[in-house]
């Protein structure tokens, strides 16, 4: 089982415990995974005791932010543009996407999706992004089972993602900068994925990250024994405080990225969970989210190109 397979089992069974999901739907889940009952039961059950220590377990409140009129939206959402679909010939199959062209670019970036595949929340990043001034495109991944539509059951989309093999994730998500770059000519390319899309980018820098100048993974995991050393990447790391499983992996992501040279920064959003992010989530954080979105354009803008 890779890291990023382990990761999602895990985070099936943190659900459970932290009564996002009953126990019934965290064994279905993790069996569409290839899980067995007895190892399903024993995952959920070793989940339980590493939240131990802390307080009894509770559903994190949906936000923390400002219940002010100006604060309501999500951070971006207030110039969202909007997204195209669009498809192009990829190494195994047509991609799929959805594309939003900024009015005046500055950069592009590649979105990378949850582990439940193109929604309309990854397309409103997108959106978001285009309406910040960069040209943004988000890949579904699931494109060669026909896109994430296809799939009535969202648990069917996860497990079909967590059983494909990581090389094609890669030719992909190489293939989308390459995409990019043909309808972004002559602007830098950045990435940046979420929770599972957050483990690809760690992904594509150790496979090289070519033609990627900036790289954004929010909460994602890290791949094991990490290599970065043919990226030339500016990496900002994301992480949410609270969300121990993922961030305990921070200072091997820091390690690693030194090794190789990279530019990077790595930052721990407080009282944040995981997915702080998402804003249709359980977990959304409205105050990390805003900060962890001002420091993603800070970021490009450096990087991709002058703000």
């Amino acid at each position: 089982m890779t890291a990023l397979q382990r990761y999602i089992a895990e985070e099936i069974a943190t659900d459970h415990v932290d009564g996002l999901l009953t126990r019934r739907e965290a064994m279905r889940r993790l069996t569409l995974l290839g899980m067995g009952a007895a190892a399903a039961s024993a995952l959920i059950a070793a989940c339980a005791k590493q939240e131990e220590p802390t307080q009894a377990p509770t559903a994190p409140a949906p936000s923390t932010g400002p219940t002010t009129s100006s604060s309501s939206l999500p951070p971006g959402m207030a110039n969202v543009r909007p997204t195209t679909p669009i498809t192009w010939r990829g190494p195994q199959c047509e991609l799929q996407a959805a594309w939003a062209q900024a009015p005046d670019s500055k950069g592009a970036v590649l979105v990378i999706h949850e582990n439940k595949g193109l929604t309309d929340w990854v397309r409103s990043v997108a959106g978001r992004l285009a309406g910040a001034g960069y040209s943004a495109l988000a890949v579904d991944l699931l494109s060669e089972e026909g896109g994430t539509g296809t799939f009535q059951d969202p648990a069917q989309a996860t497990a079909t993602l967590v059983k494909t093999v990581p090389e094609r994730f890669t030719r992909d998500l190489d293939s989308s900068v390459a995409e990019l770059k043909l309808r972004a000519r002559g602007q830098k390319v950045g990435v940046v994925g979420f929770c599972f899309g957050g483990g690809l980018v760690w992904q594509l820098l150790a496979a090289g990250a070519l033609g990627v100048a900036a790289a954004v993974p929010f909460y994602g995991p890290l791949p094991d024994n990490p290599d970065f050393t043919g990226s030339k990447a500016a990496v900002l790391g994301i992480y949410g405080a609270l969300d121990t499983r993922v961030t305990g992996s921070e200072p091997a992501a820091k390690a690693a990225l030194d090794r190789a040279g990279l530019v990077n920064d790595l930052v721990v959003e407080p009282n944040a969970d995981h997915a702080f992010f998402n804003d249709t989530g359980p977990r959304y954080n409205a105050v990390a989210a805003a900060d962890a979105w001002q420091r993603l354009l800070d970021w490009f803008g450096r990087y991709l190109g002058a703000q």
